[in-house]
């Protein structure tokens, strides 16, 4: 039976006594021989040269072998408040930034003060902060990214276009052009793709929650919140994609590998997933920021990612520290920025980026415009299937006003807010 984000919520108490006092064995390096890690990840996050890596090195250090399990990103909340409240959950495992609060808050995830500051001193506060939950150290920061715009350069060649667009209005007319000279869609945008609304809406200086008489409540009523959906709107009108589907129904880079697709606004490592698809597509791609209203400021983006947290009552916490100590080292963080294109998390892995297309051209917008949903336990429950904001951009796709459309998902988002 699936007991979800409030069931882990229940058993609060239980699991902060376990974390407390979490076991590890005491086994120390040369007791870890035989032993196996399991580390959960989410599908498309653990690029193939990084994984090998640090298999590698974690077998030579520690004598044991890690089993990473991919899990889909579909339903995973409810499958790891499961998992992280039963007797024998994953050792570690991959969380999303933005979750990451509520299941510190649930008492799920074990304390690793003391690790941050052992590997991690020289971390930009932004990647930290979503980690942190009361000035407590939950989670260590894995890698986080913003979309870029990735593009197929034989079509726009096709199009007789030169250079990349610097505003979002030369944006629209490059796909105006693709329309009109070529047979291929000049964009591929679900109507669901609610990471990018949520990064067109931090360009608006909107929230997504507002506190009203001292409860987190629905923000998604504000006027900026409908100028940020409009400009969504102008996106998805290049698009013939589905209204009620998100990036990943289907896979959109394995739309985009088929060829006929002049764009996607997509996270970095999609190239990989579209390259394996169709290797042939691999010499066509290439990426830009994804251009503002002024070439001054890109377009608001979403600075999404993932965090790596240990189960508080996981069994093998000391072996899961010495993953951890490997898997976010220097070396093996730039490979992560390298093979996948996610934003450096420290000044040392500045050039690390440069290696990669995708990461250089998403650093100018992560900069000068990046954000993240709300930074507070609730937020994870409005994240849950279905998502209402999904529903309030297909309705807004499908001719309802924003005002109305957030109408009819505001009394679920605050229903989802108020739950403790």
């Amino acid at each position: 039976m699936k007991r979800g984000l409030i069931a882990a919520t229940a058993v609060a108490g239980m699991l902060v006594g376990v974390a407390a006092c979490g076991s590890s064995g005491g086994t120390g390096a040369d007791g870890f021989k035989g032993k196996k890690l399991t580390v959960w990840v989410m599908s498309g996050s653990n690029p193939t040269q990084w994984t090998k890596q640090v298999s590698a090195q974690f077998k030579k250090k520690t004598g044991a072998t890690v089993e990473f399990k991919v899990q889909q990103w579909n339903g995973i909340q409810q499958k790891l408040s499961t998992a992280l409240s039963e007797d024998t959950p994953p050792d570690v495992v991959e969380i999303g930034n933005t979750q990451t609060a509520a299941y510190a808050k649930a008492g799920a995830l074990a304390d690793l003060g003391d690790l941050k500051k052992e590997i991690g001193a020289d971390w930009n506060d932004a990647f930290n902060k979503a980690a942190m939950v009361d000035g407590k150290q939950y989670a260590l920061p894995w890698f986080a990214g913003n979309r870029v715009v990735m593009y197929n350069k034989r079509i726009w060649a096709e199009a007789g276009l030169k250079g990349t667009p610097k505003t979002r209005g030369e944006l629209f007319k490059a796909f105006e052009t693709i329309k009109k000279k070529t047979d291929a869609e000049p964009l591929y945008l679900p109507g669901q793709n609610w990471y990018f609304l949520d990064g067109l809406t931090i360009g608006t200086g909107a929230d997504l929650v507002k506190k009203q008489n001292g409860k987190w409540v629905s923000n998604l009523g504000d006027p900026k919140v409908a100028k940020a959906m409009d400009i969504y709107k102008q996106y998805q009108a290049f698009s013939t994609a589905p209204k009620n589907k998100d990036e990943a129904t289907p896979q959109q880079a394995e739309v985009f590998a088929k060829g006929r697709t002049g764009a996607l606004v997509a996270m970095g490592y999609e190239a990989a997933t579209a390259v394996k698809a169709n290797p042939a597509i691999k010499k066509d791609i290439g990426f830009f920021t994804i251009p503002g209203e002024t070439a001054a400021r890109p377009e608001g983006v979403f600075l999404g990612g993932s965090n790596f947290a240990v189960a508080g009552m996981g069994k093998n916490q000391e072996l899961a520290r010495e993953f951890l100590k490997i898997a976010l080292s220097k070396a093996n963080d730039g490979q992560m920025v390298k093979e996948s294109g996610w934003t450096p998390k420290s000044p040392d892995l500045a050039a690390a980026a440069e290696e990669n297309p995708a990461a250089a051209a998403a650093a100018p917008a992560a900069a000068k415009s990046g954000g993240t949903t709300p930074l507070i336990p609730q937020w994870a429950a409005v994240e849950n299937t279905p998502n209402p904001i999904k529903s309030y951009m297909t309705a807004v796709l499908g001719g309802k006003s924003p005002a109305d459309a957030a109408k009819d998902v505001e009394p679920e988002i605050n229903a989802r807010l108020a739950k403790e």
